[in-house]
C-alpha cells in the first residue's frame, strides 16, 4: 500500500470545493489515514517548494500557498501516487483532461486547487513535513481489504 500527500490549496478552500475533491479520491477507492486543516507558515511553504527555489515562480507559488488555508491529507492505496495524479490532472489546467479535477475545476496554473505528491520518494518528504507518524491513522475499511 502506497501513501501520498495532497493538498487543497487556498483556492480550493475559497471556491468550496473541498467535498468535491475528497470525493473524487474517495471514489476511486483510496483510503483518508491523515487530515489536518492548516494556515500555512512560509518557513513550510519555503520548506514544500525548495525542489522549486530559484524559479521565476518560486516567490509566486509560497505567496499563494500560505494566502489562506490548506487542508493536507495523507491517502493511502495502491498505485496511491499515480491514482492521485491523474485525477487531478495535469498541473496546467489548460491540459488537463475533462473529468479530472483541474480539467473540471481550476482556471490558472498558479491556482490549480490541488497539490499532489509526484513520486514514492517525494510523498514520504512531503508527508514527513506536515504530519508526525502518530498522527497517521491505519484502518480497514468496511468495504474490504481490496482498498488499501
Amino acid at each position: 500500500m502506497e501513501r501520498t500527500l495532497i493538498l487543497i490549496k487556498p483556492d480550493g478552500i475559497q471556491r468550496q470545493m473541498v467535498g468535491e475533491i475528497i470525493s473524487r479520491f474517495e471514489q476511486k477507492g483510496l483510503k483518508i489515514v491523515a487530515m489536518k486543516f492548516l494556515q500555512m507558515s512560509s518557513e513550510l511553504a519555503e520548506k514544500h517548494y525548495a525542489i522549486h527555489k530559484g524559479k521565476g515562480f518560486y516567490d509566486e507559488l509560497v505567496s499563494f500557498i500560505t494566502s489562506g488555508p490548506v487542508l493536507a491529507m495523507v491517502l493511502a492505496g495502491r498505485m496511491a501516487v499515480k491514482q492521485t495524479r491523474n485525477l487531478m490532472g495535469a498541473t496546467r489546467p489548460e491540459e488537463a483532461t475533462p473529468g479530472s479535477i483541474r480539467g473540471d475545476h481550476a482556471m490558472f496554473t498558479g491556482q490549480n486547487l490541488v497539490h499532489g505528491s509526484d513520486s514514492d520518494e517525494n510523498a514520504e518528504i512531503e508527508i514527513a513535513n506536515f504530519f508526525e507518524p502518530s498522527e497517521i491513522v491505519n484502518y480497514d475499511l468496511a468495504t474490504g481489504s481490496w482498498i488499501g
